[in-house]
């Protein structure tokens, strides 16, 4: 299960470009929280902290408990925003969730295996085509990784989505059976191998 944190928010009374620069000078971003058929709280968030969340990872499959006036929140980042120059940050989202609640995350791929792949050992390549999948999970049931064991991999071989096992309830919300990775000959062992076949007796 993914990891959660806490965030200390304050209520936003005004909203506009001039009160968030002024929340920015303060060390503060301003933010939104949405959904649960409830309406939008504006609030402002401690930049610092915030940021630091960010590029520790994850922030976009990590629930967070924000502290509003006394009121914890079940939220999590759905966007934020950077400035294209300092790349400060400007704006976040947050969207409600529960036990219930179901939501759609991009979840890294985590690749194991890579030790005992025959075609790994032959001296090939792996490509990966996808870093992350996005999955429909329940909301506190976000998995850190998706883990995908590349060890029965030779070269030429490829390993798509419908052999890999998914966190239980998770559906993909990409139906294709996509390939995860494949193990292509690198050009030393395209040359051995043609060496070999060249070298090799003619019936």
């Amino acid at each position: 299960m993914a990891q959660t944190y806490e965030l200390v928010a304050s209520p936003r009374d005004r909203v506009g470009k001039g009160s968030a620069r002024a929340l920015r000078r303060e060390g503060k971003t301003p933010a939104v929280v949405y959904g649960d058929k409830q309406p939008p709280l504006s609030i402002a968030v401690d930049t610092k902290e915030t940021f630091l969340k960010l590029h520790a990872g994850g922030f976009l499959t990590h629930v967070v408990t924000l502290k509003v006036d006394g009121k914890e929140i079940k939220a999590l980042p759905r966007d934020y925003q950077l400035d294209p120059v300092s790349d400060a940050l400007v704006h976040v989202d947050f969207i409600r969730v529960s036990e219930n609640t179901k939501v759609t995350v991009n979840v890294p791929v985590h690749f194991v295996g890579q030790d005992k792949s025959a075609g790994l050992k032959r001296g090939g390549v792996l490509n990966i085509a996808a870093h992350e999948v996005a999955m429909l999970v329940s909301a506190n049931a976000i998995p850190e990784h998706l883990t995908v064991d590349v060890s029965a991999l030779n070269i030429g071989d490829a390993l798509h989505i419908s052999a890999v096992t998914l966190p239980a309830g998770a559906t993909l919300v990409d139906h294709d059976d996509f390939a995860v990775a494949t193990v292509v000959g690198s050009a030393a062992a395209t040359s051995e191998e043609a060496a070999a076949a060249a070298e090799a007796p003619k019936a």
